[in-house]
């Protein structure tokens, strides 16, 4: 069953962006949208459901020649930066973390980058931070 939503401009601009971006269409955007909001947030998760351990990854990002590491926590998606400028500082996403480094290193230019393949894994692999979302 497809049924229609009206949305208005900058909202359906924005749907089609995200949905470029992921690859995705805009009504794949809306129902990943849906599912996310129908799940716990991720301090109720981490209050009922997740163990004390830390399950923390180790990652880095290469920005303009310049590596700034973090710490992805995979239950919540966070990403705390251990080095450089902006250490010590934590975003709820790998894509907020992202947006920080660019405007940190290049004020000038638009912020706006997939976290996900931002952030490279730091266990000698080469691989993207996406490689591991959602195996938590």
């Amino acid at each position: 069953m497809s049924e229609a939503i009206e949305v208005d401009a900058q909202t359906y601009r924005s749907l089609e962006f995200a949905a470029r971006m992921s690859g995705c269409t805009a009504g794949e955007v809306v129902a990943r949208l849906v599912v996310e909001a129908s799940m716990p947030t991720p301090a109720a998760r981490e209050k009922t459901e997740l163990p004390e351990s830390d399950n923390s990854v180790t990652v880095y990002a290469d920005y303009e020649g310049r590596r700034t590491q973090g710490s992805y926590d995979p239950r919540t998606t966070r990403i705390d930066v251990t080095s450089g400028p902006l250490s010590g500082q934590s975003f709820k996403t790998p894509t907020g973390a992202a947006r920080a480094v660019v405007a940190h290193y290049k004020p000038g230019v638009s912020p706006n980058r997939n976290g996900w393949s931002f952030w490279v894994l730091d266990d000698g692999s080469g691989k993207l931070l996406q490689s591991i979302r959602g195996t938590s």
